[in-house]
């Protein structure tokens, strides 16, 4: 089989990879075949290094078109984290890197936060709250994106994992001082998970994985909500961050979908109901809908959208950025070009 594509999910837990074909079998996040690798790509001075994706990657692309007989791989996209702020060396190498070696023609570079987007809810008008160690939210009405936060948990991600838990540490250590605004139970599981708070800041400052520290105690504020009234607020502030996010992307016109994806939402009642209870308040006219699928899904419809001319989502340089690459020149192709 030839006119197949290659759709790719690279994130903070590794690679995904599917092969299919955009006519009979390519619409679901498994294709005709899929591989995964546990390593992150790797990120530097020039941001996202093409070379470590491209020595992971090409393995599997070539053990994935033996297995399923595709053999020229026409179309490729790849959804990676980070590519908003770090995806210019790959803008600048993958696509002729990705034409050479695979006989790619039409490359396209996604924002993560995209295509967990066109997973959840496809080519529709709407908004997604991506809420997991982190937070983003991304819209669109189909003629431009729109994105909130995402700016990491010094800056911001207000309402993610790590914002709920290191504000729930800060409680604990409000306690701990004798200060307003503490909570004896937060400080309690904050000691049993952690050790003596005196040690905290040693234990934290020097990690390179600090928002996941964070966010690991962001279950035990949950657990703590229904019988303390300040991690309940904390949650509630969540919620209010979150549904802010959610407002600032969302169309202000017509019903436009809105979902919400991620972890956070394992954490149950406690940050469901107050979440909801926002989203109500906050974006009335929005119509809350499930997730369809996540974003390999979304990098899967994009492909097979992409290989059958059918892209309906608009174009963006930092977001969704498509290239052809006709006889090893690059150009970049705008949405109905």
């Amino acid at each position: 089989m030839s006119g197949g594509f290659l759709a790719v999910d690279s994130g903070g837990s590794g690679l995904r990879v599917v092969v299919g074909t955009a006519g009979g079998g390519g619409r679901g996040p498994d294709g005709l075949g899929r591989r995964a690798s546990r390593e992150p790509v790797r990120t530097g001075s020039r941001g996202i290094d093409p070379a470590h994706l491209l020595a992971q990657l090409l393995p599997m692309a070539r053990e994935l078109t033996a297995e399923t007989g595709v053999t020229r791989l026409g179309t490729v996209v790849v959804g990676a984290a980070g590519l908003a702020t770090l995806g210019d060396a790959l803008r600048a190498e993958l696509p002729g890197a990705l034409a050479r070696e695979l006989g790619a023609r039409t490359v396209a570079l996604v924002a993560d936060a995209v295509t967990a987007y066109v997973g959840a809810l496809g080519p529709r008008p709407g908004a997604v709250v991506a809420a997991g160690t982190g937070l983003v939210a991304t819209g669109t009405d189909l003629t431009r994106w729109r994105r909130a936060d995402g700016w990491g948990h010094l800056l911001g991600d207000c309402g993610g994992g790590a914002w709920i838990g290191r504000a729930g540490l800060e409680a604990a250590l409000r306690a701990h001082d004798g200060r307003p605004g503490g909570s004896a139970p937060l400080l309690a599981r904050a000691e049993e998970r952690f050790g003596p708070v005196a040690q905290l800041p040693g234990q934290l400052y020097p990690r390179t994985d600090r928002p996941a520290v964070l966010a690991s105690f962001a279950p035990e504020v949950a657990a703590c909500a229904a019988g303390d009234p300040v991690a309940a607020d904390v949650l509630r502030a969540a919620a209010r961050h979150l549904a802010d996010s959610a407002a600032a992307v969302c169309p202000s016109g017509g019903e436009p979908r809105l979902a919400v994806t991620g972890g956070l939402l394992k954490m149950g009642d406690a940050f469901v109901v107050p979440l909801e209870e926002e989203l109500a308040k906050r974006l009335p006219h929005a119509r809350r809908t499930t997730a369809e699928g996540d974003p390999l899904h979304g990098s899967v419809r994009i492909a097979t959208d992409l290989a059958a001319g059918s892209l309906a989502l608009p174009s963006d340089d930092g977001l969704l950025w498509v290239t052809t690459v006709p006889d090893g020149r690059q150009t970049v192709r705008r949405r109905g070009e």
